[in-house]
Formats: structure tokens, sequence, C-alpha cells
């Protein structure tokens, strides 16, 4: 499947910058689930200092904020092939050796509620990938999507006891319970391109666990199934910090404003 995209994301400060830097997660790499055919990402109100892959292999962009300014536009569109091979993304690749991804963090650090879910599933299966398979489905049952009832800084715990979350929140429970059982699991950003429907509010998030002899398998709870062709990875890491979109830091302007546009389409 060919998959275009164009997504914004337009800073606004209340008084000029005097220093800021972020690390954009923008550029999707060629993988064994996708081709990038082509893809760009513009800058305004900021330049583009250093680019690099990170230790998952991440493709970064290191933005400095125009000093004086108040607006940064971060843009991007680009042509992705996808193809569809049953949630599987291939074996483990990179820098980070695969025992990194069984760390927990404050994220994804199970709590009593978290527990309480990977004891629903514990002895249902030896089959690890039945295993999270079930996880997912219990995941996509008992905590509602909701959107607006969780930020960026929520942990997979505080997402379980309230019984809500979005997609990251989805993420984070899964891959913390996967790493309880001594399974490596990865939070992973990109696309997903949703029948119906071109203009969107945000980029989607899901989990990947390592199962051997598959490699890694992704999950996403949010739709209760797993990618497809309609999925396009962009950045993987341990949780949303380290595969953020864009992310760094700001000093002064005041009061900030957010405001993201994005479309996918076939």
């Amino acid at each position: 499947m060919q998959l275009t995209i164009a997504h914004q994301t337009r800073y606004t400060f209340e008084t000029p910058i005097p220093y800021g830097l972020q690390q954009v997660r923008l550029r999707p790499v060629c993988s064994g689930t996708q081709s990038v055919s082509d893809w760009e990402v513009s800058i305004e109100g900021g330049s583009l200092q250093a680019r690099f892959p990170d230790e998952h292999g991440n493709a970064v962009d290191l933005v400095r904020v125009d000093q004086g300014s108040r607006e940064l536009i971060i843009s991007c569109r680009g042509t992705v092939d996808t193809k569809d091979t049953s949630g599987m993304s291939g074996p483990h690749e990179g820098p980070a050796p695969l025992w990194y991804y069984t760390r927990q963090t404050d994220r994804t650090r199970p709590g009593p509620a978290m527990r309480k879910l990977a004891k629903s599933v514990e002895g249902e299966s030896g089959n690890a990938l039945a295993r999270m398979h079930d996880l997912s489905r219990l995941i996509t049952e008992k905590i509602r999507y909701d959107i607006g009832a969780t930020h960026v800084a929520t942990s997979g715990e505080e997402a379980a006891a309230a019984g809500h979350g979005v997609c990251q929140d989805h993420a984070h429970i899964l891959i913390g319970i996967a790493r309880q059982m001594g399974l490596p699991a990865r939070y992973v950003s990109g696309y997903l391109m949703i029948d119906g429907l071109i203009d969107q509010e945000a980029s989607h998030a899901w989990a990947e666990v390592h199962v051997e002899s598959l490699g890694w398998v992704g999950f996403d709870p949010s739709n209760g199934i797993s990618p497809d062709e309609r999925y396009v990875r962009v950045a993987t890491g341990l949780d949303y910090a380290e595969a953020a979109p864009i992310s760094g830091v700001t000093y002064g302007g005041g009061e900030e404003t957010l405001l993201v546009t994005l479309q996918v389409q076939q």
C-alpha cells in the first residue's frame, strides 16, 4: 500500500525565544515493513544543526530555534510504500543490545493495577506470542480509549488505575507487563491510515515485543490488532520520551501554544 503523509507542528510563543533546541524524529527509515519513496522535513523559525541516528536507529534532526523567534514550524511530507507482515518487523538490529529493552522506565514500571492485568494472562499459555495477544486484547477491553484523559507524562500504571487512556498509555501498559514477564519490549511512534478519515489530530503509537524465533512483533491495543499495511513506523524507544516526534527545551518565550495538523491517506 502506498501512503502519503503531511504532518505539521507549529509552536507559537508569547514572547521572543532567547534559546531553544529540539530533537526531531520525523523521518521514517526503510525496513522489512516499509520503503520510503520520498520524504522531506522543513523548518521555519529554526535551523538544522545536525542529523544523526540515535541508539535505537532512529533518524534524528537536531533543530535550534532562531534567537528572537516567536514561532517554530516543523513540517514533513512524503510517500511510504508499506506491506502487511502480520505485525512482524524483523530481527533485532541496531547498537542497543536486546537486553536493554527489558529495562523499565517511570512510564512503563508496573504497579498494582498493571500487575493485576498481568495476573490475568499468567498461565494462559506457555507460548509468548499467544500471551502477548491475550494481553493486548485484555488492555483493549479494560483500558477505555479516551482522548484528553491523560497527557504525555502519564505513566502506564496511572492509566491502568484510571481505566482509560490513549494509544501512548496502551503501549506503555503492554510494554511494562511484557518486560515484567522477561520479554524485551519497545515503544513505536508513527502513523496510521484510518479508513474514511484523512485529517487526524495526532500521530499514532503502539508496542513491539521481541519473541524468540520471530523477532519484533507489533501490538496495537488501541485498535485491537497487530500493525498491518496501514501503519508507518517512524521511531522506537524504551518509552514515549525516546520515540517522541519532537522533544527538547526552550527558555523564555512566555506562554506556548501548540497546533498540530496531520493528513494520512492512500
